[in-house]
């Protein structure tokens, strides 16, 4: 095993909780002095705070640096065994996977009789399972089996097995055409966001035409459906039509009369209420917000999540994202920031498990939540941690829009003397990811033009020009998108009353909710 080997082995005793480590050394007590040496190792790693192999080899006699290699790659593969066993009662096609081997051993023992009866098992476990490559193999199983176990009704069974087959094989393709398609769209919304003008609804729309076939959606598994909103969204969410996004997540969450049990489909079951309380934080529908988000909340109490650190996760950064995104719609920004001073250590510790995707989100989301507050140092922060990020490729709208309200923050701080120069530096960063648009070039022009001597009342008609120009703007099809990310309006208006942004973002909520 590679050092970088060794890192995953530590990583992953790291990852295991108390139960998980508790069951892998039950599993395997009673063993003799050199077998149990990767107990020992495990204890070892488990100890550490931080990873360090040559401490191990260093301080303990029993372990051979020849044979210390196979020593971690022995315990790597018991405690994936180990794991395996353990959460096989929270996930069926574990279970499903392990009966189907046990299928190929009866049948390489000519157990014919055997083997076909825990096929039928099987064949029932799988109703419950919506996974079409499992059914497929176990199909395959049962072709394998027909010429041992004939019948009087053997061509009828050769008929319905073959039309399985078929139809199977059919759902497989509609499923890899709609994950293509979502795999294709996912890839452009990581690099660019949402679209920036005509050439990418043309593109976006291009791929819709070529690859989305004329299909009639009734037709559709459950699994299917999924996937079909999932692609409708991405489309009207690239768009910025949130109605159709709401629309679609509504659909989506519907289709789960209860709370899903099986670990795939409380996954997608999560994802479907982020999306739902995406758009509904758009469209101002704060009750409905509010119900959504407290499904999602007690979803941590829900047996799947306690054995599934991927899940976990999920939860932890939709949850507080979310509550985020209720602080920004009222414009609350003080009880945003109590939360994160709250939860800071925790939030740290879950950063590191984030994909760099939802990294990025957060920290401009804290970055928004302080700026909101007049926590204009701590905003900086937060956007630094995006402006000097090495995966510049990933969101770069939020890369862009990071820049801007650097700006402002430096502009609300005073730093008049760096402000030239942070403009320059976004300038060039605009113009290299083919992001100078007109709201842009809007803001750089203001803040250059701020730097001369001007009086009160000048500053306050140049803001008023400003909010006019923009306001134009954001009725515009493509330059809209660029209030999705900050409302500047809000903060052009707390400059002309001189009241705090906060303030003008709730007397805004209130008027949209009352309507």
């Amino acid at each position: 095993m590679s050092k970088d080997r060794s890192d995953h082995l530590y990583l992953l005793i790291k990852s295991m909780k108390k139960s998980e480590k508790r069951y892998f050394k039950v599993r395997n007590k009673g063993l003799s002095k050199d077998e149990s040496k990767y107990l020992l190792l495990f204890d070892a790693l488990a100890e550490q705070e931080e990873f360090d192999e040559v401490q191990i080899i260093e301080n303990n006699s029993w372990v051979n640096p020849v044979q210390f290699s196979n020593l971690k790659a022995h315990l790597y593969k018991k405690l994936l065994q180990s794991l395996k066993e353990y959460t096989a009662s929270t996930n069926e096609d574990i279970t499903i996977r392990e009966q189907i081997d046990y299928i190929q051993i009866l049948f390489d023992r000519s157990l014919y009789q055997q083997s076909m009866q825990l096929l039928q098992k099987v064949k029932k476990a799988m109703h419950k399972s919506d996974n079409l490559e499992l059914q497929l193999e176990v199909l395959k199983w049962e072709k394998n089996l027909l010429p041992f176990t004939l019948g009087r009704n053997n061509q009828q069974r050769v008929n319905q097995i073959v039309e399985e087959a078929n139809k199977i094989n059919e759902r497989i393709s509609r499923v890899n055409i709609l994950t293509n398609l979502s795999v294709e769209l996912n890839a452009i919304y990581l690099r660019t966001g949402y679209i920036r003008g005509r050439e990418d609804k043309q593109r976006i729309q291009r791929i819709f035409d070529e690859q989305l076939p004329a299909w009639n959606v009734r037709d559709f598994s459950v699994r299917e459906r999924l996937l079909w909103y999932e692609i409708q969204l991405s489309y009207y969410s690239f768009i910025q039509e949130f109605d159709e996004v709401y629309h679609y997540a509504r659909q989506w969450v519907d289709l789960f009369s209860n709370v899903p049990s099986s670990a795939y489909y409380l996954e997608m079951y999560i994802k479907g209420l982020n999306q739902l309380l995406n758009a509904q934080s758009r469209l101002m529908k704060y009750d409905e917000f509010m119900q959504t988000h407290k499904k999602l909340r007690e979803l941590s109490k829900h047996r799947v999540i306690s054995v599934n650190d991927n899940l976990q996760i999920r939860l932890f950064k939709y949850s507080y994202a979310h509550q985020f995104n209720g602080y920004f719609m009222l414009g609350e920004f003080a009880k945003g920031v109590k939360l994160l001073e709250r939860i800071e250590t925790r939030l740290e510790s879950y950063i590191g498990m984030l994909d760099k995707h939802s990294e990025l989100v957060l920290f401009y989301k804290i970055a928004c939540l302080y700026f909101g507050n007049g926590n204009y140092r701590k905003a900086l922060k937060w956007l630094n941690r995006i402006i000097n990020s090495e995966d510049q490729d990933i969101r770069e709208d939020v890369h862009s829009f990071a820049r801007i309200i650097n700006l402002i923050t430096h502009y609300e701080l005073g730093n008049r003397d760096v402000i030239e120069y942070y403009i320059r530096s976004t300038y060039r960063f605009l113009l290299k990811k083919d992001d100078l648009h007109a709201f842009q070039q809007y803001i750089l022009e203001f803040l250059k033009n701020l730097s001369h001597e001007i009086t009160p009342n000048q500053l306050i008609d140049r803001f008023k020009e400003l909010r006019e120009k923009l306001l134009v703007l954001s009725q515009s099809k493509y330059d809209k998108r660029a209030f999705v990310y900050f409302d500047i309006i809000s903060w052009l208006e707390s400059k002309i009353e001189d009241e705090p942004v906060s303030t003008i973002i709730q007397k805004k909520s209130l008027s949209q909710m009352e309507h």
